[in-house]
């Protein structure tokens, strides 16, 4: 039996009531931090040139190799990223010294072979030596691409697998017989190395005198530029917004329909534009990282060794960024070390430091399927030489700084179309100003 009711029930007086709602959600939106750590930089014209002192480094790559099944062998041309043999331009001597290489397929722990040249194809190595207390220690980390010795000195120095690996190695037999034979190879050993002076991080040196009395003849000297230098073109992201007549016409209150399609939008552009600056193969982070800032973990997970080894290789250091995943791995370590990290604030958010210096989330450096990861450290500014976002502002149609949102029309669908558009890129000033700790097991 119905029971009759005495007043107006909740689901008919809804009829007459205005609901009380969100604006729309989005789960895809993230704090973006790095868009927030790096500073911007106005590229005029759409080009922004990073000029450099000469730089007489050569021969400091890493190796390609290709494979067949399970066989692997160099390519040829790649073994003049050696520092010895940067400038050889014999390439059937080439050919013959990239078939003297013996492959060798390592376990864990295993010693590296004896060899006058050990090249890293696939896995993780570390150079062994003998600590100031006469016991064994870590001296470096090296992993695909990465070489031992040259055919200059007394070869590789000692190493073992800290993974299972497979390893490409000269013996010193064969590099002395290839060196007998080849007229052409020997000549290009036998000159120097280098075309002029250089300091220890290896510019042309600046030639001058300190600490001199009476009146000596001081020495003349300029500074010479990179002939070179690498030019960074604004990288572009862009969608069409479309909203009917009908929904901006009848559906505007209380919320304004074309704004909150504009809003979410805008977010899904930020978004991408945060994963192209991590990512992009041209000017992505990842991507543009100096050889000699690559570093591997020394276990798997990321330590606070780890974290110490990447803070000591450049002179400043003001933000680490990794994905969240990778933070929960270091915070593991820390804990089972009985260490606490520091937290500071950043953007209004709690969050952890490393030797005073911020660990911001982002969840744009990729975990691949093996559960590697990366940590990017930097400094940016520039001023301290360091990394910088580049963009344009004063866009025609500017609905925020360096975005712009041009209507397009409408069509005979009666649907309203706006352009979303920001440019950007980022660039790196000088190599140490940006490093990575790689391969870390989350």
């Amino acid at each position: 039996m119905t029971e009759s009711l005495l007043s107006l029930g909740t689901a008919a007086a809804r009829k007459l009531a205005t609901t009380s709602k969100t604006v729309p959600q989005m789960r895809e939106i993230t704090p973006r931090h790095l868009l927030h750590a790096l500073p911007w930089v106005e590229a005029v014209g759409g080009v922004y040139r990073v000029n450099r002192r000469l730089n007489y480094t050569v021969g400091d790559g890493r190796v390609s190799f290709t494979s067949v099944g399970a066989a692997v062998q160099v390519i040829p041309d790649e073994l003049r990223e050696l520092p010895s043999l940067h400038d050889f331009e014999d390439a059937a001597e080439l050919q013959a010294l990239a078939e003297r290489f013996v492959q060798h397929d390592l376990v864990e722990g295993q010693e590296v072979p004896d060899g006058q040249i050990v090249l890293v194809a696939h896995g993780k190595v570390a150079k062994t030596g003998i600590g100031g207390y006469g016991r064994a220690t870590v001296v470096g980390m090296l992993a695909d691409g990465d070489h031992l010795g040259d055919l200059t000195g007394d070869g590789a120095q000692p190493a073992r697998a800290v993974t299972a690996c497979t390893v490409l190695v000269l013996s010193r037999e064969d590099a002395d017989r290839l060196r007998e034979r080849s007229d052409s190879l020997r000549e290009h050993l036998d000159r120097p190395a280098r075309t002029g002076p250089s300091n220890k991080h290896g510019e042309a040196e600046i030639a001058m005198s300190a600490g001199h009395r009476g009146e000596p003849t001081l020495p003349g000297t300029y500074v010479d530029y990179d002939r070179g230098p690498r030019e960074y073109e604004l990288s572009v992201a862009q969608t069409v917004l479309r909203v009917h007549t009908r929904v901006a016409d009848l559906y505007n209150g209380p919320m304004d329909q074309t704004q909150q399609q504009l809003r979410l939008t805008i977010e899904a552009v930020r978004e991408r534009e945060e994963h192209e600056l991590v990512n992009n193969r041209d000017f992505g982070l990842l991507h543009n990282v100096d050889l000699k800032q690559r570093f591997q973990t020394r276990t798997g997970p990321p330590t606070p060794h780890d974290m110490d080894e990447l803070l000591s290789r450049r002179r400043s250091s003001h933000y680490f960024f990794a994905h969240p995943r990778a933070i929960a791995a270091l915070g593991r370590q820390c804990t089972a070390r009985r260490i606490q990290p520091d937290v500071t604030e950043f953007n209004g958010a709690k969050v952890m430091a490393w030797r005073g210096v911020p660990i911001l989330p982002s969840d744009k450096i990729p975990i691949s399927d093996q559960g590697l990861s990366s940590i990017i450290v930097m400094r940016t500014g520039t001023e301290k030489q360091g990394v910088i976002g580049l963009n344009r502002t004063g866009l025609p149609d500017e609905y925020e700084p360096g975005l712009s949102v041009r209507k397009l029309g409408i069509d005979d669908k009666a649907i309203i179309s706006y352009l979303v558009t920001t440019y950007y890129s980022a660039a790196v000033l000088v190599p140490d100003a940006l490093g990575v700790l790689e391969n870390v097991e989350v």
